[in-house]
């Protein structure tokens, strides 16, 4: 791997990394960082234009089913975003290994919320509390109000381990 493919790399990881953390703090994607994947993603392709090709076609296949689901009220405007924008800079068999991970995440992910609904309503966090505590709050009253699942963070770890399974 050569040093761009290093530097390239980290920064799709803290990229990712953000998103998550963004994601439950908002249940919000921004469509910079997603920009940036995306550009990261062709800069780490230019060196095989054929392979570049091959993800751009997968990516607008994968638009395409998931907007379909989008529309129907299946998944997020930002997941679909996400996952087009990783798509853009992996190979076919980069995606499915992406998708499979992700699918995987997101049901631990739906897993971990099930549990937390269980788990009695707390009180506010009070100033100074950490911020697990802070995050177990504010989830659980999402909970009560029935908000949809941060699914960015399966995205991130299903990105995150196909960044690193590539041989970084």
């Amino acid at each position: 791997m050569s040093w761009v493919s290093y530097i390239t790399a980290i920064l799709e990881i803290l990229l990712l990394l953000l998103v998550a953390m963004q994601d439950v703090a908002t249940r919000l994607i921004r469509n910079d960082v997603c920009f940036v994947l995306a550009l990261l993603g062709i800069a780490g392709q230019l060196a095989g234009p054929m392979q570049l090709v091959e993800s751009l076609i997968a990516a607008t296949i994968l638009f395409l089913l998931l907007f379909a689901l989008y529309q129907s009220g299946g998944i997020g405007g930002g997941d679909v975003k996400l996952l087009v924008a990783l798509a853009i800079g992996l190979p076919p068999t980069g995606l499915i290994q992406l998708l499979t991970v992700t699918s995987l995440m997101g049901g631990v992910l739906a897993l971990v919320h099930l549990v937390m609904r269980a788990l009695p309503y707390p009180r506010l966090a009070p100033v100074g509390s950490s911020l697990a505590r802070r995050v177990y709050a504010i989830e659980r009253w999402r909970h009560v109000r029935h908000a949809p699942l941060p699914y960015g963070v399966a995205i991130a770890c299903g990105g995150i381990w196909t960044v690193l399974s590539r041989g970084f």
